[in-house]
C-alpha cells in the first residue's frame, strides 16, 4: 500500500492524477526495457518495440533471463529504464553535435546513463564517470568495460572534490541519489522504506552535490538533473533552487506530445498513468556566461611510457600502435593519443580506478592479455575469435567446462554470435578460461 503521506504530498504536482497513480500501482504491469550498444549491435528481434525518444531503445514483450544471456556479458545492451533514456532528447538538442566536448556522469553506478551518453559523444570527447561508493565504483567500472568504453575514465570520488575542475565540463549528469519512489511498482519492498523524513534528507543531499556539480560545470554548459523521485521537494524545489542561488537557466526540450511526458515549472515528469516507464523527473540546467577553451592548468601525474622493448611486446594484440601506452604497476594501459596530456593532469587530481583500455601484464617477457581488451574495439583483428554455441557460451561464462572447434594453442578469444566475451588460453593437456572470476555467473542454468 502506498504511503499516505506521499499521495498528500504529489497533490501539487503538475500532472497528478490519484486515481489513476493508484491504479497504475495496483496492475504493476511489468515493463522491461534495453538500450542497444550502437558499437556492438545485435540483430533485432520482431517482438522489441522502439522506446520512441531513444534511438537504440527497446521494449521487450517479457522479460527473459539476463543472466543467461551471452549478448548481456558481451556489452551488446544495457538494461535500463525507459524513462530515464529521455537524457537522449536533452542531449542531442542542447549540445552542439560537431565539437569535442568533456562530461562527466557525477553520480554514475551501475552505469546506465554513463553508456547512454557515452554512445552519443561527439568524435574526441570523452566521458568521466565517477561514483563515490567504491563498492558501487567497481560495478560502474565493469559497466564501463563491457560497454567497450574506450574513451573513459572510472574515478571514486566525493562530488566535492570536482570542484578543483572549475568551469570545466560541458556538460554533467547528475541523476541524485532519492527517495526512490519512482520505482514502487518494480521494486514494492522500496515503499517500507520511503518516509518524508528521508524525502528531505535526500532533497539536502542533492543541493550539496549540485552545488559541486555546478562549480564543475562551464559557462554555457548543461547540468542534466534527475531522479527517479515523485516529490516535489526532491524535483522542482530542488531546481528551482539552483535557478535561485545559482542564477541557472532551464533550457526547454523538444518534446512529442503522444510520448506522454508531462512539462512542469522547472523541467519534465514522467508519470507511469501517461508514460511507458517508471517515474521520473529531469531538468536542464545552463550555467549562464561565454563558454571559455580553458586547459586544465594542473601538474600532471607522472606516468611510465612503454619502452621499445615492451611496446614490441604489446604491439601484436592492439589495433591502435599510435595510442600512448604507460604501465601502472606491471598493468599496461593504453589512452588515446588526444586526451593523454589532459587525461595526465586529470589523473593528478583525483582518485581514477580505470581509463582507457587495460591492455594486460608484463610478465616474463610476455603479455598476459587483460578481459578489458577483448571487449574493446582495439582488439587487433589477428587474434583469433573462436565461436561458442549458446550453450558453450554461457558455460565459459560460468567459468565450466566447454568445447570449442580447431583449437589452436595460445591465447584466443571465444565469442558467442561473433561479440568477444572473454579470453582462453590453449595449453597442450588443457584449456584455461580466463573470464574473470568476479563476473562469472554464480547461478545454476535453468533447465531449457
Amino acid at each position: 500500500m502506498l504511503p499516505a503521506s506521499l499521495l498528500d504530498q504529489l497533490l501539487p504536482a503538475p500532472g497528478f492524477d490519484r486515481d489513476l497513480f493508484l491504479q497504475a500501482h495496483q496492475q504493476r504491469l511489468p515493463i522491461t526495457s534495453i538500450r542497444l550498444n550502437p558499437a556492438k549491435m545485435p540483430a533485432l528481434s520482431e517482438a522489441m518495440q522502439p522506446v520512441e525518444w531513444c534511438r537504440n531503445g527497446y521494449y521487450l514483450k517479457e522479460r527473459p533471463s539476463f543472466t543467461f544471456d551471452p549478448l548481456f556479458h558481451a556489452g551488446c545492451y544495457y538494461v535500463q529504464e525507459a524513462s530515464s533514456m529521455l537524457l537522449e532528447q536533452a542531449f542531442t538538442q542542447l549540445l552542439p553535435q560537431d565539437q569535442s566536448l568533456r562530461v562527466l556522469d557525477l553520480c554514475a553506478a551501475p552505469g546506465g546513463k554513463s553508456t547512454h551518453v557515452y554512445s552519443l559523444l561527439p568524435a574526441n570527447s570523452f566521458l568521466i564517470a565517477n561514483e563515490v561508493i567504491r563498492s558501487r565504483a567497481w560495478v560502474l567500472r565493469d559497466t564501463i568495460i563491457r560497454w567497450g568504453a574506450t574513451n573513459a575514465i572510472v574515478t571514486n570520488n566525493d562530488p566535492e572534490q570536482f570542484r578543483a575542475l572549475e568551469n570545466y565540463f560541458d556538460w554533467i549528469t547528475v541523476d541524485a541519489p532519492c527517495s526512490g519512489s519512482g520505482l514502487f511498482r518494480k521494486d514494492p519492498e522500496a515503499i517500507g522504506q520511503w518516509s518524508t523524513a528521508a524525502v528531505e534528507h535526500c532533497a539536502a543531499r542533492q543541493q550539496r552535490i549540485l552545488s559541486a556539480a555546478w562549480q564543475a560545470l562551464r559557462p554555457g554548459g548543461i547540468l542534466f538533473y534527475s531522479t527517479c523521485s515523485y516529490s516535489v521537494e526532491e524535483n522542482e524545489a530542488v531546481a528551482n533552487w539552483m535557478i535561485t542561488h545559482f542564477n541557472a537557466e532551464c533550457k526547454e526540450l523538444r518534446l512529442q506530445e503522444p510520448w506522454g511526458i508531462t512539462a512542469t515549472d522547472p523541467g519534465y515528469r514522467c508519470w507511469p498513468y501517461n508514460t511507458r516507464g517508471e517515474g521520473f523527473y529531469c531538468c536542464c540546467l545552463q550555467k549562464p556566461g561565454a563558454p571559455s577553451s580553458d586547459c586544465l592548468a594542473l601538474k600532471e601525474k607522472e606516468l611510465h611510457p612503454l619502452n621499445k622493448k615492451e611496446q614490441a611486446l604489446v604491439r601484436p594484440w592492439v589495433s591502435q600502435p599510435d595510442a600512448f601506452y604507460f604501465s601502472l604497476q606491471q598493468t599496461v594501459y593504453g589512452w588515446p593519443l588526444h586526451f593523454r596530456s589532459e587525461w595526465q593532469a586529470i589523473a593528478s587530481l583525483l582518485n581514477v580506478i580505470y581509463s582507457g583500455v587495460r591492455v594486460g601484464q608484463l610478465l616474463r617477457d610476455k603479455l598476459v592479455p587483460d578481459h578489458a581488451l577483448s571487449q574493446h574495439g582495439w582488439l587487433s583483428e589477428s587474434v583469433s575469435l573462436l565461436a561458442l554455441t549458446r550453450s558453450d557460451a554461457i558455460a565459459y561464462l560460468q567459468r565450466g567446462a566447454f568445447s570449442v572447434e580447431s583449437l589452436e594453442k595460445g591465447w584466443s578469444v571465444v565469442a558467442y554470435q561473433q561479440f568477444p566475451l572473454g579470453w582462453i588460453n590453449a595449453l597442450p593437456n588443457r584449456i584455461n578460461n580466463y573470464y574473470p572470476k568476479e563476473l562469472r555467473i554464480l547461478k545454476e542454468r535453468p533447465l531449457e
